[in-house]
C-alpha cells in the first residue's frame, strides 16, 4: 500500500507484545498496541481521524473494533468453513493460493496489487546480531532449527531434531524461547556433531538476524518459518498437525526450499491451529517424518 499509495497514512494496530516487530518498518507511520481494554483502544483511534480500516484478523473483536469506529471497512475472509470441512471431513474447498494474496484482497478497492518482491522484515540496529559475536564454531556457516511453535502438534520431537543433526554437515544452532530451552539442552546433548542452544537468549528480532545470516533453516509451521521466507532463505518445513493447503506455508523463500509432510494420514489435518497432544495419541504426522531424508536434502543443497 505504502508504496503504492504513498500519499497514504497507514496506522497498525496490534497486541503489545508483537509490536516490536513493527517499529522498524518504514512503511508504517504509527503502530498501536492494544493491551486488553477495547474502549481505550477505540477512544484513541477516533483521535486519528481514520479514513478506512483493513481488518486482517476479522474476528469478535476486530468487529466490534469496527462497529465502534464507524467507517469504511474492508475485512479479510477467513473461510473458515471450508477449513473446518478439511479438518472434519477431509475435503478439500480450500483456494489453491496464499493467505498472503488473500490478505491483498483487502486492499484490492485502492488499486493495490501484488508487486511479487514477497515478505518483508525489518531489523533493528540494536537487534543486529553479528556472526563474530556467535560462537567460533558458527563462523563458517550454520544451520538454523527452529525448536518452538505454540501447539505441541505442530512442533518438531526431539527425536526427529537429534537425527537431523546428526546427519547435517553444517553446525546447527538451535532458536526458540525460554519454554524452549530445555529441549533445545536434550537436542545438543544427543547431537554428535556441534549444537549450539539459543533458545532464550536472543529476542524475536535477534533470532530475525540470525537467520538472515544463516544458510538454510529449518523449522515446523511456525514464525520463524515465515521470517525466514521475508529474507528469502532456503527453508526445510516440516509439517505436523497442520497442512499447507491452509494457505500458509513459506511465501517466496528461496527455490531451493522444499515442503515434508507425512502424507495420506486419514487423521490429518487434525486441527486449523494445533493441540498440546496428539488426539490420537500416535502422533504420526511427526513421529513418522523421514529425517535422513530431510537431512540428506538440506546437506544436497547447502
Amino acid at each position: 500500500m505504502k508504496k503504492q499509495l504513498p500519499d497514504a497514512e497507514i496506522h497498525y494496530l496490534t497486541k503489545k507484545e508483537y509490536s516490536s516487530l513493527l517499529s522498524s518498518n518504514p512503511y508504517i507511520d504509527k503502530v498501536h498496541t492494544f493491551d486488553g481494554n477495547l474502549s481505550e483502544t477505540v477512544s484513541l483511534l477516533k483521535k486519528e481521524n481514520i479514513d478506512y480500516i483493513i481488518d486482517l484478523h476479522h474476528n469478535l473483536r476486530s468487529f466490534l473494533l469496527k462497529l465502534r469506529l464507524h467507517k469504511p471497512a474492508y475485512s479479510f475472509n477467513k473461510i473458515n468453513l471450508r477449513k473446518w470441512i478439511l479438518v472434519q471431513l477431509k475435503i478439500d474447498f480450500l483456494p489453491k493460493n496464499h493467505i498472503v494474496d488473500r490478505y491483498l484482497k483487502t486492499v484490492r478497492k485502492f488499486g493495490v496489487k501484488n508487486d511479487g518482491l514477497g515478505l518483508d522484515f525489518f531489523i533493528p540496529d540494536k537487534d543486529l546480531v553479528k556472526t563474530e559475536d556467535l560462537p567460533v564454531e558458527l563462523r563458517a556457516g550454520y544451520v538454523v532449527i527452529s525448536a518452538g511453535a505454540k501447539h505441541f502438534t505442530k512442533q518438531v520431537p526431539v527425536e526427529k531434531m537429534i537425527e537431523v543433526c546428526n546427519r547435517l554437515k553444517k553446525p546447527v544452532i538451535i532458536l526458540g524461547g525460554k519454554e524452549d530451552f530445555q529441549k533445545a539442552e536434550l537436542v545438543k546433548q544427543g547431537s554428535l556433531s556441534y549444537t549450539y542452544n539459543g533458545c532464550g537468549k536472543y529476542s524475536i528480532n535477534q533470532s530475525a538476524s540470525i537467520i538472515q545470516n544463516s544458510k538454510a533453516v529449518i523449522s515446523a509451521d511456525t514464525g520463524l518459518m515465515h521470517i525466514a521466507a521475508a529474507f528469502h532463505k532456503i527453508v526445510f518445513s516440516i509439517w505436523g498437525n497442520t497442512v499447507p493447503e491452509f494457505g500458509m506455508s513459506p511465501y517466496m523463500p528461496h527455490p531451493s526450499s522444499k515442503i515434508f509432510e507425512v502424507k495420506d494420514l486419514p487423521c490429518r489435518p487434525c486441527s486449523k491451529i494445533g493441540f498440546q497432544a496428539c488426539p490420537k495419541k500416535h502422533f504420526d504426522c511427526m513421529n513418522k517424518q523421514n529425517s535422513a531424508e530431510i537431512a540428506a536434502y538440506a546437506n544436497t543443497i547447502i
